[in-house]
């Protein structure tokens, strides 16, 4: 039934981006689907967390996955999937397992909104030329209305967002061009994570720098920071790692 909430699969899928027309639908408009992967995001964000503050691994951790490697191989002496705990190890392996293949698919990305979605944010720019936005005296950043945020939380399965977490950012930013449209907006973290909104806005003044001072070509500046703006930073920057 294709309206039926999004199963923990379809959750993980969102998160990537890779959820079909009609389902990305049902989790702008459904609020227990927008909970259930509020959830699930904030589980992968603890054991991301949780990963990260591990000590690197010594000669005790390599014996323990060698041990942890013998004893999957020898045979169970009591089967444990049996009897009154079976329902719950289930229940808890398989969200285990759903917060597992979440971490991968965020931390393949770069980390949970470091890069916005290419289906739901692929960016969109207006018609203008290098000359007029240069000469422009409008601010560089522009405030996103209130509906509009609104909806892009809502695309990206954000129920209770914190204003202290988020930034409703421009892929494009307006400085080089970007629309006031919902395909060029996306919920980018402050400082939760390495590439954040802060390091973004030190590309956007860069991008700008070059495209007025006849450096850069405007239309290949939106190309790039809309493509992948971490991998623009590096290009731009020449490293690996944000300068700040």
């Amino acid at each position: 039934m294709r309206d039926a909430h999004l199963c923990d699969q379809e959750l993980v899928l969102a998160a990537d981006g890779e959820l079909s027309l009609d389902r990305e639908r049902h989790l702008a408009r459904c609020a227990h689907c927008r909970a259930r992967w509020s959830e699930l995001e904030d589980a992968a964000g603890l054991l991301r967390r949780r990963r990260d503050s591990m000590p690197p691994a010594g000669p005790g951790r390599t014996r323990l996955r060698l041990r942890l490697a013998e004893m999957a191989e020898q045979p169970a002496v009591r089967p444990f999937w049996t009897g009154p705990w079976r329902s719950a190890a289930a229940g808890g392996l398989a969200l285990i397992g759903v917060w597992a293949i979440l971490t991968f698919h965020q931390s393949r990305r770069g980390g949970a909104f470091e890069v916005p979605s290419r289906r739901l944010t692929p960016g969109a720019a207006r018609i203008v030329d290098r000359e007029a936005l240069c000469n422009s005296t409008l601010p560089k950043n522009q405030m996103v209305p209130a509906d509009l945020r609104e909806r892009v939380f809502q695309a990206y399965g954000i129920a209770h967002p914190d204003p202290g977490k988020y930034e409703v950012d421009y892929l494009i930013t307006p400085a080089l061009g970007g629309a006031d449209d919902i395909r060029n907006l996306w919920p980018q973290p402050y400082l939760s994570t390495v590439w954040n909104a802060r390091v973004k806005d030190e590309l956007e003044d860069r991008l700008r720098d070059l495209v007025c001072g006849g450096r850069l070509d405007l239309a290949e500046a939106q190309r790039d920071i809309s493509t992948d703006w971490i991998a623009a930073y590096k290009k731009y920057f020449q490293t690996d790692r944000p300068v700040r």
